[in-house]
């Protein structure tokens, strides 16, 4: 019997409501990530990958809303959840993010150690009894896990004294202090040097492989998916184009984006005088383009493409997309 996912999204959408019209962020968005896996979500800036996790963790700032679908969390919708159930019993404890910048997150005015600590209070219930001592030991044991050095130092300190991979550790620790089931990491390395990138990365995996925790890798850095995901989706203006293993992806993408994307980079197997490049721009998503979204840009549109959204199949075991060019099988 195929084990149900650990998080499943069926078609969600999530608009903005702005005075130049209403932004279709998110239009029928369908991902399925497997307990124990490294799950990446990749596409350009502005596809609606941040978006994505905000809306799962039902944090979409206003004037921005949830306006149809199901986010199916260990089976339950957490689109029916009250405010106060998702936040003492999901944010932090099951489904826990860390974001682009841990600087806008930290407050600058308390201690490393007071932020850790009031996340830990908030989702576990420490016994009474010796629970300032417990308390201590769990922020010093939460910042060993994420290999923050000294940390008997790093509790007393302010952000502003932490460079920003310690910053970004210190995120990740606060995140993953309650052993949540799913961590999102949304552009976690974007700010970071390339040394310092590769060590948060290397905690990830770390994390996935000790701890058995759930990651959703969010980013626009294909090397990334690459190196550390076991599967991913590719994300273009609000909608998932292609879903299968990371395998699949490099060595047989089938969308004409996902094409694009591979193109564009380039890769030490090939060798190439020019990398190709993907004509135009994302659309603007309060006046999409009819019929399937990227079709202005793509080198493969037919009249269809221009008319009737691209219904999801699936080509082989695993392996879904988005187009027309597949609609048939």
């Amino acid at each position: 019997m195929k084990e149900k996912p650990l998080l499943e999204i069926r078609d969600l959408r999530t608009y903005f409501y702005t005075y130049a019209g209403v932004v279709r962020a998110l239009e029928g968005v369908n991902l399925e990530i497997r307990k124990g896996e490294i799950f990446g979500l990749v596409g350009e800036t502005g596809c609606g990958k941040s978006v994505t996790a905000l809306s799962i963790l039902r944090l979409v700032p206003s004037p921005g809303k949830i306006v149809g679908g199901e986010i199916l969390f260990k089976g339950e919708d957490l689109l029916k959840l009250s405010e106060e159930e998702m936040r003492t019993r999901i944010r932090g404890k099951e489904i826990a993010a860390t974001f682009q910048d841990p600087a806008t997150y930290l407050a600058p005015s308390f201690t490393i150690g007071e932020q850790t600590s009031d996340v830990i209070k908030a989702h576990l219930n420490l016994e009474k009894s010796s629970k300032r001592r417990r308390l201590y030991d769990r922020v010093i044991e939460v910042l060993k896990r994420v290999q923050l050095p000294d940390p008997w130092r790093v509790i007393k300190q302010y952000p502003h004294e932490l460079s920003g991979g310690m910053r970004q550790r210190v995120m990740i620790g606060m995140g993953t202090s309650c052993n949540p089931s799913l961590f999102i990491a949304d552009e976690a390395t974007t700010f970071l040097d390339v040394t310092i990138g590769a060590q948060i990365l290397r905690l990830f995996v770390d994390m996935n492989r000790r701890y058995g925790t759930t990651m959703l890798i969010i980013t626009h850095n294909l090397g990334i998916v690459g190196e550390i995901c076991d599967r991913v989706a590719v994300m273009y203006a609000g909608q998932v184009v292609e879903t299968c293993d990371v395998d699949l992806l490099f060595n047989n993408p089938l969308h004409p984006y996902t094409n694009g994307l591979l193109q564009a980079i380039p890769r030490l197997d090939r060798d190439v005088e020019r990398l190709k490049e993907i004509p135009g721009t994302i659309p603007n998503l309060i006046h999409p383009p009819t019929g399937c979204r990227f079709h202005p840009r793509c080198p493969q549109a037919m009249e269809i493409c221009k008319e009737e959204p691209p219904k999801r199949v699936e080509v082989e075991p695993g392996h879904f997309i988005s187009c027309h060019l597949f609609g048939k099988i």
